[in-house]
């Protein structure tokens, strides 16, 4: 309140009092003359008695409201400085006008006329975005929220140090649980003596129980070959730092023994529910087992997933036993349904081809109609010289078909086999997969993190070296009255041929076993290199890819195509093949255009580099030593910086070396 309304509000009353008192005397005297002179003497006495108190009492409300003044100005004067918040005031050019004293004592040196993003990168960019009301900025030590008043042209700094450094206390304490598993610890110790068994289980046993005392990790060993540990974030931050070096020392450890044992772990992170951790962590160890084991996997709630190790060729199980298993399961699928319709993935090689032909041949050794999608957009000149062979036998050229006629002959109890591939936006028609209801997954490559949803049955193996292998292996479980024909046997035998580079990569015992089943059921060699040769132009597009190598350190020749040119993916993955030939090469990389807005890359290693880590940063995948993606609206040369990126990565988490 005012000194000048205080004044009137105390005057403006006496006033009023004294015209009614005068208007009553005026109007007394007309009536009694003597009684008003009396009546007007004492209402002088009585105004100017009431007029001394009311000067009093405008002098003394005058001091309280100078008090009032003064304190509030003190007031404000001392909340300005010491509130526990930041203020800063900018000029027109967004540099320090004033600054409170919670600033300066935050700030160690004098900020008068400094720019804001310069003691602040950044930060009235930031908050000057349409929609933000607050951002997060730090200086040295001290965090802070920070908040704008635009119309003021001021920051306000809220000091939030303490609550960040407990909530990340609270962070680094949740909980985390892995299972650890021995991958071949059975197919090992299977044929040892007791003595060496013991031997082998201790030394396992102690290291990782070293291991976990090391980095505070509670352990238990719950069966032969599996083990459980608690642990929480910050310790497994610190795990992550160290690549989790555990594997190196059980791959020493054995090594040592003249054994091949590696060990996966699968870890769960994010939540604190304890069941959904232990549900995390067994698919996590799932998915590590999946894409050849000797690696972590770590999920989060999140769906995210981090990969470690992998660093060896999954090694080969010499047991049968799962391919007997599987085969008698796979025919029990289909048999429960009606009809088979079979896929690969896009534009699909020999191998998709190969194992697709044999899923259907299994079909109809149990008496099913099979049909396999292929349209004829996906036909490449590789598949078209097949195709040709196949337009002579009608009983094989029958079982192929289009997209829509897969769609028309789909029921709910229609088994879908997909072949050759796992990941959903892979497949020849993802319209397709969606409809099915009974789904079957049949591949060779180590396990991505996008998998095909919900299907009955899953045969990963990773170490095989083909599809058509593991297909080939299914076959040998079945019926012998619909035996493979000539052309279906050499077709399969191509599809491995194709994988292993002429049985030079990716190779193992039961590849050759395979490949004699195969023999023996008339596969034909000259009519797998007939399929298999190149056109000349095809060749001497190989050959110009080649010509462009560059050979850099550790081993690594990358070659790309001419920005303006169009290469068949096949002459792509080729060339990356025969850079392998090269003294001196231990992976191969080519860059080159496929279409008008794709770029394909092509990457082939001779094992001891993981070539599918680098193509799964890029957003591809593959195997260990066979891998590929494909970028959508870059420029080859913006895919050569892209792939450079990635490999100089890889090295630094020492993924590869």
């Amino acid at each position: 309140m005012d000194r000048k309304y205080m004044r009137q509000t105390l005057i403006t009353p006496f006033i009023v009092m004294v015209i009614l008192v005068f208007i009553l005397i005026a109007l007394l005297f007309t009536v009694h003359p003597v009684m008003a002179l009396l009546a007007g003497c004492i209402a002088v006495i009585i105004m100017i008695i009431t007029g001394v108190i009311l000067k009093k009492n405008m002098a003394r409300s005058e001091t309280y409201f100078e008090n009032i003044a003064v304190k509030v100005s003190k007031g404000n004067a001392v909340a300005i400085n010491q509130i526990p918040v930041g203020m800063i005031l900018l000029n027109q050019s967004d540099k320090v006008e004033w600054y409170n004293q919670f600033i300066r004592e935050k700030i160690d040196r004098p900020i008068l006329a400094d720019a804001i993003n310069e003691i602040f990168p950044n930060l009235l960019n930031q908050l000057k975005i349409q929609g933000v009301n607050e951002v997060h900025t730090q200086y040295k030590e001290t965090k802070f929220k920070v908040r704008y008043a635009e119309e003021m042209h001021m920051l306000y700094f809220l000091d939030e140090t303490e609550r960040v450094e407990t909530f990340e206390v609270y962070e680094e304490s949740q909980p985390v649980i892995g299972m650890v598993f021995l991958d071949n610890y059975d197919e090992i110790t299977q044929n040892m003596n007791d003595a060496n068994r013991t031997e082998m289980n201790s030394m396992m046993t102690n290291a990782v129980n070293e291991w976990a005392a090391e980095n505070h990790i509670y352990v238990k060993r719950f069966s032969s070959d599996q083990f459980v540990i608690f642990l929480n974030n910050r310790i497994l931050a610190d795990l992550e730092t160290t690549k989790f070096n555990l594997l190196d020392r059980i791959r020493e450890k054995s090594r040592d023994k003249k054994t091949h044992l590696t060990l996966s772990i699968g870890i769960g992170e994010g939540t604190d529910n304890l069941i959904t951790l232990g549900e995390l962590a067994q698919s996590s160890l799932d998915l590590a087992l999946g894409r050849g084991g000797d690696q972590v996997a770590i999920k989060n709630t999140s769906g995210g997933v981090r990969f470690f190790g992998g660093k060896t060729n999954p090694m080969e199980k010499r047991t049968r036993v799962r391919a007997r298993v599987i085969s008698h399961a796979l025919r029990d699928i289909l048999i429960e349904g009606d009809n088979v319709i079979i896929m690969g993935h896009k534009r699909p090689d020999m191998d998709a081809i190969g194992a697709a032909i044999g899923v259907a041949r299994f079909a109809r050794m149990n008496d099913l109609n099979a049909y396999i999608v292929l349209n004829a957009y996906d036909i490449d000149e590789t598949l078209s010289r097949v195709m040709l062979e196949i337009e002579e036998k009608p009983e094989l050229k029958e079982i192929f078909i289009t997209s829509d006629e897969a769609w028309s002959l789909m029921t709910n109890r229609t088994t879908l086999v997909v072949v050759d591939t796992h990941k959903p936006d892979m497949v020849i028609d993802e319209n397709i997969l969606n409809k099915a209801s009974r789904k079957v997954v049949i591949d060779h490559h180590r396990r991505g993190e996008d998998f095909i949803s919900s299907p009955l049955l899953v045969y990963m193996e990773p170490y095989a070296s083909s599809t058509a292998e593991l297909v080939t292996e299914l076959l040998e479980y079945q019926p012998e009255e619909h035996k493979l024909t000539r052309l279906e046997s050499t077709v399969m035998l191509a599809g491995i041929i194709v994988d292993t580079r002429n049985f030079t990569l990716r190779t193992g015992s039961r590849t050759f076993d395979a490949a004699s089943y195969l023999r023996s059921h008339g596969a034909d060699t000259i009519l797998c290199q007939h399929f298999l040769k190149d056109n000349m132009d095809t060749y001497l597009q190989r050959s110009e890819l080649i010509k462009t190598v560059q050979l850099g350190q550790d081993g690594i020749a990358i070659a790309n195509g001419d920005e303006t040119t169009i290469f068949d993916p096949v002459t792509i993955a080729q060339a990356a093949d025969e850079l392998l030939s090269i003294n001196g090469v231990e992976a191969s990389f080519v860059v080159a255009r496929r279409a008008d807005d794709v770029v394909g890359i092509s990457a082939r290693s001779l094992g001891e580099i993981n070539v599918q880590l680098v193509m799964e940063a890029l957003g591809g995948g593959g195997h260990l030593s066979n891998a590929a993606v494909q970028l959508s609206g870059v420029t080859v040369e913006n895919a050569i910086l892209d792939l450079e990126d990635a490999i100089e990565e890889q090295f630094k988490r020492s993924e590869l070396s």
